[in-house]
């Protein structure tokens, strides 16, 4: 049995190889990407699905702002380890995933990816008015309102505001001055 928990510390080396084999090193061009760069994932919103004692999913929810629309929710990326596809994993994420950030009181949440995979969960292309920083296929800036009217006639940049994560150089210069 799969199961979702809160991603731990000891994910962290297991989500990256997931991420680069369903991705590649494409994966850090992605106008995505730009929004997560630097960040930390949405307190509460960073996953792992488990199955007999190994990580084979992963899923994150990061905090942005959506022009006109205020804040809300950027997810991606979403991968389950190669051997594992197919078995529902990806859904048993999203679905955590979406119920997390309801239960929580996030408004929306936007995502670029798969219109047909992603449809099943309720996301429908993102309102014209919103734009991303960088180059995107419309076709797949999608959006879930999870109040209903929650982006309505939204416009404006999609623009990151999550915590910034601390840098390994910067933990060993502050680890350095308090020597």
């Amino acid at each position: 049995m799969v199961k979702v928990r809160d991603e731990i510390a000891a994910d962290v080396s297991v989500r990256e190889a997931l991420l680069d084999a369903a991705f590649g090193e494409a994966r850090f061009e992605k106008t995505s990407e730009r929004l997560r760069e630097g960040r930390r994932p949405a307190a509460k919103l960073a996953l792992s699905a488990c199955h007999e004692g190994a990580m084979v999913g992963t899923v994150r929810l990061w905090n942005v702002a959506a022009g006109t629309a205020g804040d809300g929710l950027l997810l991606g990326p979403l991968a389950v380890d190669e051997d594992r596809r197919g078995l529902g994993i990806g859904s048993k994420l999203m679905r955590e995933a979406l119920w997390r950030a309801a239960r929580m009181g996030h408004r929306f949440v936007l995502l670029v990816g798969d219109a047909p995979y992603y449809a099943r969960f309720g996301f429908e292309p993102a309102p014209i008015g919103l734009d991303l920083p960088g180059p995107v296929d419309r076709a797949r800036f999608l959006a879930f309102e999870i109040i209903p009217g929650a982006l309505g006639h939204a416009c404006g940049m999609v623009v990151a505001t999550g915590a910034m994560e601390r840098s390994r150089r910067g933990v060993a210069t502050e680890q350095r001055l308090a020597a």
